[in-house]
């Protein structure tokens, strides 16, 4: 078929589509995918999920638990209580792997000696090599940090009021070299970097001996 035929049947099956009333094709609103923990057996470690752990000390401890404070009963919590200060347990979500991408939570810092920290890792490409963003209650701080070969690097920050005991909520929006980061419904701060520029997985993220509970986990793939 030359270019001219090409073109003809291309016009032919607009107008078709157009006569019976249909219009172009509008492209499908890209929606959020909720981890659904409620219907995850407690006391198991979560469904869909691989673990790991950046730095040294004892390895992530990830389960299902009952919490009668969380909106549907149940959430995901770190429960290892390892105080190595550079040990950061890993839950790996499966399902998505993206570049451009955002992340939604609930987090509850429960306890900790070294650290109360719960936080979102976006692009991970391996256990050594992610984006991490993280609020911290004992520090009243949020920050975002490039991971690089195991080794930490602050990229941004900015001061915060985490409470030990309450929920929050945390977002982390990737879009290109540009990461958006909101705490409570308030955005934080956006800032620039181009270390990992490929697709990567979702995880949640903590630190040391903290014992954190994560719910309301939504992924949102974006363009």
């Amino acid at each position: 078929m030359n270019r001219t035929n090409r073109t003809t049947v291309r016009a032919i099956a607009a107008a078709a589509v157009s006569l019976a009333g249909l219009g172009p094709v509008a492209a499908q609103p890209v929606r959020a995918v909720e981890i659904d923990i409620a219907a995850m057996p407690s006391g198991q470690p979560p469904a869909g999920f691989e673990f790991a752990r950046t730095g040294k000390g004892a390895p992530a401890q990830w389960a299902v638990v009952d919490d009668p404070t969380a909106a549907k009963g149940r959430a995901i919590a770190q429960i290892g209580k390892d105080a190595t200060d550079y040990r950061f347990p890993l839950a790996i979500y499966q399902s998505i792997s993206a570049k451009n991408v955002e992340v939604a939570l609930r987090f509850k810092p429960v306890s900790g000696r070294t650290d109360q920290a719960g936080g979102i890792a976006v692009r991970l490409a391996s256990p050594n090599d992610y984006y991490v963003v993280r609020a911290n209650a004992l520090e009243d701080n949020v920050r975002f940090y490039r991971v690089v070969k195991g080794n930490r690097e602050q990229i941004a920050g900015a001061s915060a009021k985490v409470k030990s005991g309450q929920w929050h909520t945390l977002t982390l929006k990737a879009d290109g070299d540009r990461f958006t980061v909101a705490f409570d419904g308030k955005q934080l701060f956006t800032t620039e970097d181009k270390t990992f520029a490929a697709a990567g997985k979702i995880a949640l993220w903590t630190k040391a001996d903290s014992v954190t509970h994560f719910e309301a986990i939504a992924v949102t793939p974006l363009p």
